[in-house]
């Protein structure tokens, strides 16, 4: 049952009765927003400060324009919290990121009003654009699109920007939500740039008093034209100089205070009156209205399991894969000068954090530009030194070129190290890492491993960092059982490890499978069904001795947290078809399709992946095969 909600969300038909709402009532509606969204993630994790930031944005926005008929287009979405409760959602958002309850990013299964289901950032603009172009004839709507200053450091920003300032169709806004933040402060020219247009806010006065003075000069035709234009250019860059934005030729007015809403409400309703694209700066203060989050210099609560809300403090978490990484990683800089690590701005969550506190010039933030990162660790490798680019493997997918061209191509040793591997859970399909395997066993040189423990882990990350070719690690979003100690012996490219033997099957685990497969080992001997384990840590190559593995069971059951479709299965199918024994492979995998978001173990179960899910699998596949 859905917890009662507040006052105004409970009793407001949003978000239609809006409009009619005093600002004393917006204010209060607010207000009733932030302990909504506070309380909430408090108690199931979630994006919380980004989202505190944009309130007064979203309740403005749905204001201003009548979503519906009107497209508002959120880049990232992990500041759509306010969005969701002002579009009905109220009474179910304690079921924020649940299984069977809502997303934590826009959703078009739940509403109307979620156009794009997006996490991966600065595609808002192109987005806005499209469905611009795709107006018909007498549709007089409004598009708007909402992003951030982190997503501004993504290249398809500038792209969709520079094609925008081509085609300048009419009733498009493009908001920049400037909190000075992605996940962590942004960096980069671009955000100097806003940075330096939050000083001085005279520009738009004093254009529009040398507009009324030049009325009164006395010159006619086009040379009065031209003479406005010098003057007013004149002026302008004695008070402001030329914005980005006035280079493209872009209109560009701010910057506004995001938390003002008559400020925001009267900029709007101007925007809406020029006949071309009009880019509207707003300040906003991420984790606004939460002392906790705005006491977090570094990262302002923006990405938070379950916590204590008068405090902010997160409830104590158990070591991850990710920490033991970034331990590792740290161990392994502090004696190898040549290592350097990127990020596109997820220094913390990628582990980095501990080798940039040890390592501080060697870890390098590009922003939210993962196919720079990709090149410029190409760059990296070329000049001589070893480059380890950490990333989750869902948003590796945005370099797939990059990694196929520039470092495959090259053989360049380029590490890739793919954190949230396979199902991860509450993010949603975004951020489930199931295509890795597939994307990448493709590529020619590749070789990509996963570690079945930290230990492993960390062994894998030496190993890596020894060899002459691009190298890919993947590893799940779960605990592990400690920090490894270094320094850390490699293991041998290419070799498996069979932890137990048996006879009628072989339950061939992939990273996190090959403890499920062991569990599933137990349940099928208590069947009677005589069974072997083999943690396959190299996908790509395949241990030699595969052949020789298949010959001695009866069957073998390749289990990964991966789709089926080109992924170790395949692999596994592959190699055996050219020895005569593919027909003894029997393949487990996710699903072919976007996999909804919820508890991790609830979608692997969903999709046979868990032991008594796979037990009962490999039953059928023994009595059908008549063993």
């Amino acid at each position: 049952m859905s917890q009662p909600v507040s006052k105004l969300l409970e009793q407001l038909q949003l978000p239609d009765d809006l409009p009619e709402l005093t600002h004393a009532e917006l204010s209060q509606l607010a207000e009733e927003i932030r302990t909504a969204m506070i309380t909430t993630v408090a108690k199931t994790g979630g994006h919380l400060s980004s989202n505190l930031g944009v309130v007064e944005l979203a309740i403005s926005l749905h204001r201003a324009f009548h979503s519906g008929p009107d497209r508002i287009i959120w880049d990232v979405g992990h500041q759509a919290y306010a969005h969701k409760l002002v579009t009905g959602r109220a009474g179910i958002f304690d079921r924020l990121r649940q299984t069977d309850g809502i997303s934590g990013y826009p959703s078009r299964a739940e509403s109307i009003h979620d156009l794009v289901e997006n996490s991966h950032a600065s595609t808002s603009i192109s987005y806005a654009l499209g469905m611009a172009k795709a107006r018909l004839e007498g549709d007089e709507s409004y598009v708007v699109a909402v992003i951030g200053d982190g997503a501004l450091t993504g290249g398809m920003a500038y792209e969709a920007l520079n094609h925008l300032a081509q085609e300048k169709p009419a009733r498009v806004v493009i908001i920049i939500n400037d909190n000075g933040r992605s996940y962590a402060p942004t960096v980069g020219g671009l955000a100097r740039h806003l940075a330096a247009l939050r000083v001085d806010r005279r520009y738009e006065g004093t254009k529009k008093a040398l507009g009324r003075a030049l009325r009164d000069i006395p010159i006619i035709g086009d040379a009065a034209d031209e003479a406005a234009r010098r003057v007013k250019e004149s002026v302008k860059q004695l008070v402001q100089p030329s914005t980005f934005f006035d280079v493209l030729g872009l209109k560009y007015t701010g910057p506004i205070d995001g938390h003002n809403f008559e400020e925001l409400e009267a900029t709007f309703e101007r925007a809406k009156r020029i006949d071309e694209p009009v880019i509207i700066h707003v300040l906003t203060e991420k984790g606004h209205g939460y002392q906790p989050a705005l006491d977090d210099e570094r990262e302002r609560l923006h990405a938070v399991g379950p916590f204590d809300v008068p405090t902010g403090k997160q409830h104590s978490k158990p070591t991850s894969y990710t920490k033991a990484f970034g331990s590792a990683l740290a161990e392994i800089a502090a004696r190898r000068p040549d290592v350097f690590a990127i990020t596109a701005a997820m220094e913390s969550p990628t582990g980095l954090d501990a080798m940039a506190r040890s390592c501080p010039d060697r870890v390098i933030d590009v922003g939210l530009s993962e196919q720079h990162a990709v090149t410029l660790a190409a760059g990296l490798a070329m000049g001589g030194a070893r480059p380890v680019v950490a990333i989750y493997s869902t948003f590796l997918q945005r370099a797939f070129d990059q990694i196929m061209l520039d470092v495959a191509m090259h053989r360049l040793p380029v590490v890739f190290v793919l954190d949230r591997a396979g199902v991860t859970g509450p993010d949603g399909a975004s951020h489930h890492g199931v295509f890795d395997l597939s994307y990448l066993r493709m590529i020619p040189g590749m070789r990509i491993a996963a570690p079945a423990d930290e230990v492993e882990l960390a062994r894998l990350l030496e190993t890596a960092l020894t060899q002459d070719r691009p190298i890919a690690i993947r590893f799940p979003k779960m605990a592990s059982d400690g920090i490894p100690a270094g320094p850390f012996a490699p293991l041998e490219v290419g070799r498996w490890e069979e932890i137990r033997s048996g006879r009628t099957v072989a339950l061939v685990g992939v990273g996190r499978m090959v403890d499920t497969v062991a569990k599933t080992a137990s349940l099928l001997e208590e069947r009677g069904i005589s069974t072997g384990v083999v943690n396959a840590r190299w996908i790509k190559p395949l241990d030699p001795d595969l052949p020789e593995i298949a010959a001695r069971y009866d069957l073998v059951v390749t289990v990964e947290d991966n789709v089926i479709s080109g992924g170790f299965g395949a692999a596994v199918m592959e190699t055996l078809a050219k020895e005569g024994l593919a027909g003894k492979v029997r393949v487990l995998g996710v699903s072919d399709d976007f996999q909804p978001f919820g508890d991790a173990s609830t979608i692997l179960a969903r999709n046979g992946l868990d032991e008594t899910s796979i037990a009962d699998t490999v039953e059928g596949f023994v009595k059908s095969a008549g063993l």
